[in-house]
């Protein structure tokens, strides 16, 4: 399944009751839940007995996969999160809408994968230890490119440091073509160029 040993999958059903009483969800939480999320499942579970080509990670022990069936596309991510925060492992989502797969990790913020056909998903398990496997994992769901020595945290706010600058360079971009004052057009221009500077 998704490219993984045989020797990692499992079928085992997480009942959306079952954590709605064990986590004591308020009732918006578990309306909101149920209006995106139809049946969890864990399918995998990559580990050094299930993999025994991987050494033991210093952080990583292990990670499981779930195989999340939504009821919608445009589902709210903050339900995918929160099923980071009920369930204490680490996890890869599979998160399945008919006929195609999205990816999600959730590291310092929850990130995801481009949709993609059933057919084409697939994990790697890329590294010598579950530690370099599970970065390998987060850089490719979220199409990660470290770079000057980073580790993935470091590269993960570096990348958010950019698209928010890119945001700011845009919007005032925007500015400086709607600007009809020379004098205050000039002073935007200039606050641009220092954005810039910046990149």
């Amino acid at each position: 399944m998704y490219g993984l040993p045989q020797t990692t999958e499992v079928r085992k059903q997480l009942p959306k009751k079952a954590i709605y009483a064990k986590f004591e969800l308020k009732s918006s939480q578990r309306e909101s839940f149920d209006a995106d999320i139809a049946r969890i499942d864990i399918v995998a579970v990559v580990s050094t007995s299930t993999v025994p080509a991987l050494n033991v990670g210093t952080e990583v022990k292990e990670f499981y996969l779930l195989a999340v069936q939504l009821k919608r596309k445009g589902y709210d991510s903050k339900n995918i999160a929160l099923l980071t925060k009920l369930i204490p492992q680490r996890m890869v989502f599979a998160l399945q809408f008919e006929e195609q797969i999205q990816f999600a990790i959730y590291h310092t913020k929850l990130i995801s994968s481009a949709w993609q056909t059933t057919e084409e998903a697939t994990l790697p398990l890329s590294g010598l230890n579950l530690d370099v496997v599970w970065e390998n994992i987060i850089a490719t769901i979220g199409n990660i490119t470290i770079v000057g020595g980073n580790n993935i945290v470091e590269q993960i706010a570096e990348d958010d440091t950019h698209a928010k600058l890119m945001k700011q360079i845009e919007q005032l971009e925007k500015k400086v073509r709607a600007e009809k004052q020379p004098r205050k057009k000039l002073e935007l221009f200039e606050k641009l160029k220092g954005l810039k500077k910046n990149l």
